[in-house]
């Protein structure tokens, strides 16, 4: 394929999955165009889509979406916690391949009339496609949300829409439409529910207030987690890499007497991207090879080239290795999770005996992930650059198998009547922090 474009279209509904499938099935069946990702939340109540494909196939499978959203979403009705202004909120462009950033342009203006002229959906354009300086950044446009500009749009003709009458749609609201570069969404989880201290480090961290270039953030409450939020949209993750953002935001949690519990990529990134921070632990809950942007794309359309048949071999001659160390782990993080309660009948599981039995159980199950994750580092040093997406997988399932289970058995230390056992909880703790620190050594050296 000469020409190759992604769309990111973010959608105000995260809760009833029957409108998330009927907007993914709007999208789909246009010749040119796929569905590449999905994922919705809902204390966000919010969904979002990724498609890539030909230009115009993808422009008209989005406003196909569009139509869908304004039958099924009633903004009137609907709350969350992430700012919003329509039942399809905003519409982003990105060229890949064979198209320049002054087509996605094009495109946008293009669906924005359309969206109008068949939906009678007001639009407002951003980034790239802005007519006005002041609607650059998405933040603007939506200052107020639906609620706010419905009353503005009416009466201030500084927020009235790009195209369009001078106010919403009663229930629909309007759509912001542009063409941008690729962007990563990136959500960090606190071990605290209060979210103005997530508000804190978002302002800390976000480039407006002074902090990272290229940085976005809002602090958000997670009623279902009963955690505060750090959700980050970062706009170039060259300048500004994810294990900066994580790292600043362990910093200023830190800093406010919490931590981070664990962080996640909403949507598809770039390959690039995770291998620039593949040294670092980011305590991802969802990574996976199958989400870069350029594996899921092979997946789905298969257009992009095969690895070369030296990589190709490769990986066939690690792979079985590679599965018995996945099984392992997971095994690993299931005695981890299970050691200290109750079998079920006919668990293979033995039954602990007391606190120490239980320590000692889950010693073991961390001693075993540092073990798998020194050789894992071993064997990345040996592999190719195709292969690195699966040993970051790998390694951040092993890690967290072997935090874990340290975790659970510093819990059980004020329980603990041997001073030996506390001892060698403690001992271990270092010890196999040591080796999860460790990098890999490049062959040669």
């Amino acid at each position: 394929m000469n020409r190759l474009i992604e769309c990111v279209p973010n959608f105000s509904e995260g809760r009833d999955l029957a409108k998330v499938d009927a907007l993914v099935q709007a999208m789909s069946g246009v010749a040119g165009a796929w569905i590449l990702d999905y994922t919705s939340d809902a204390d966000h109540n919010r969904c979002v889509i990724t498609l890539a494909g030909e230009p115009e196939a993808v422009a008209e499978a989005v406003i196909r979406g569009a139509g869908k959203a304004a039958e099924l979403i009633d903004l009137t009705r609907q709350t969350g916690v992430h700012p919003r202004i329509g039942a399809t909120d905003v519409i982003p462009f990105v060229p890949l391949e064979g198209v320049s950033m002054q087509e996605c342009v094009a495109l946008a203006r293009h669906v924005g009339q359309e969206l109008w002229d068949r939906y009678r959906i007001p639009v407002y354009f951003y980034e790239a496609a802005a007519l006005r300086p002041e609607r650059l950044n998405l933040e603007n446009i939506r200052r107020g949300q639906f609620e706010g500009l419905c009353e503005e749009a009416a009466r201030n003709p500084e927020r009235s829409p790009d195209i369009g009458e001078p106010r919403l749609h009663s229930t629909a609201g309007a759509t912001v439409v542009g063409a941008r570069k690729i962007l990563i969404a990136y959500n960090i989880y606190l071990n605290t529910s209060d979210v103005s201290v997530a508000r804190e480090i978002a302002r800390a961290i976000r480039s407006s207030s002074g902090g990272l270039p290229h940085v976005k953030a809002i602090g958000v409450e997670m009623k279902t987690r009963g955690v505060a939020q750090v959700s980050i949209n970062l706009t170039d993750f060259e300048v500004t890499p994810l294990h900066r953002v994580f790292e600043m935001v362990k910093l200023e949690a830190q800093r406010r007497g919490c931590a981070v519990t664990a962080s996640e990529i909403i949507g598809l990134v770039p390959r690039q991207a995770m291998e620039l921070s593949a040294e670092y632990d980011l305590q991802l809950e969802n990574f996976s090879p199958a989400r870069a942007l350029e594996n899921r794309l092979a997946a789905v359309a298969g257009i992009l080239p095969p690895s070369p048949s030296s990589e190709a071999q490769q990986v066939a001659t690690l792979q079985p290795l590679m599965e018995t160390l996945r099984v392992a782990v997971q095994d690993f993080s299931e005695r981890t999770q299970y050691a200290s309660s109750e079998p079920s009948p006919g668990s293979h599981i033995p039954i602990e005996r007391g606190p120490e039995d239980a320590a000692e159980s889950h010693l073991g199950v961390a001693f075993a992930a540092g073990e798998i994750y020194e050789r894992l580092v071993q064997l990345e040093a040996m592999s190719g650059p195709s292969m690195l997406l699966d040993w970051i997988a790998l390694k951040q399932a092993a890690v967290a198998a072997a935090r874990g289970a340290l975790k659970s058995a510093d819990a059980l230390i004020p329980s603990l009547r041997d001073a030996g056992t506390v001892a060698r909880i403690k001992s271990a703790t270092a010890e196999i922090e040591a080796k999860l620190t460790r990098k890999p050594i490049p062959i040669g050296n």
